[in-house]
């Protein structure tokens, strides 16, 4: 099990966390519009951490035709966040090292606190952005990634990709959830782009992880 989660005022929006919650489509972030698709993957737990892997070494942002630049790992420990106990009792988060992991070409995978750069083009338009990884949890069952936006986007907000492999079916399912709040002026005066630009967006990152193009939920 890794959990890690990083706390700081750098990024550009202020409901940091805020792709967690479960009435997100309904109670979004002021003036952000909300985004949710859920795809399943398949079966098994080689699915299950195939596909985990792949999210956590920027498979789904590369495969999307983005280029990934400047990765830079947090310094020092990250924070763990609050974990419960076998009674469901809150135990005091801690910071401790979090092993480093790489892909063939030497890029670090995604851990908290980690800022990187995106570059190219979605649907015709900008998907330029500096962002801050939020959030990684890697649990037996649930593996998971947060992406805020910092600086240069044409939006600012939040993405959450997470892979669950069901206990009870055997099945893998990939969830995208996101909230985009218009930072360019174009995109405040047609919200319809920002739309588009996430729909974009998440079948690219389908394509990514599953190139069977399963069936959305």
């Amino acid at each position: 099990m890794r959990r890690g989660t990083f706390r700081d005022g750098t990024v550009d929006y202020a409901a940091v966390g805020a792709t967690h919650a479960p009435d997100l489509m309904q109670y979004p972030p002021e003036r952000s519009i909300p985004a949710e698709e859920t795809w399943r993957l398949g079966s098994g737990e080689d699915r299950f951490r195939t596909a985990g892997d792949s999210l956590l070494s920027w498979t789904a942002q590369r495969a999307a035709g983005l280029s990934v630049e400047d990765v830079r790992p947090a310094s020092g420990p990250a924070y763990a966040g609050v974990s419960f106990d076998a009674e469901g009792n809150p135990v005091a988060p801690v910071k401790r090292e979090v092993e480093q992991r790489f892909d063939a070409e030497g890029t670090p995978f995604a851990g908290p606190g980690m800022t990187l750069r995106l570059h190219g083009r979605v649907a015709g338009m900008s998907a330029d952005a500096q962002l801050r990884v939020i959030s990684v949890t890697e649990d037996p069952r649930c593996i998971s990634l947060v992406l805020g936006t910092v600086d240069g986007s044409v939006v600012s907000g939040e993405e959450l990709f997470q892979i669950d492999w069901h206990e009870e079916t055997d099945e893998v399912w990939f969830t995208v959830r996101a909230f985009d709040a218009p930072t360019s002026v174009l995109y405040r005066f047609i919200p319809g782009l920002v739309k588009r630009r996430r729909k974009e967006l998440f079948a690219r990152y389908l394509r990514a992880i599953s190139p069977l193009y399963a069936t959305p939920l």
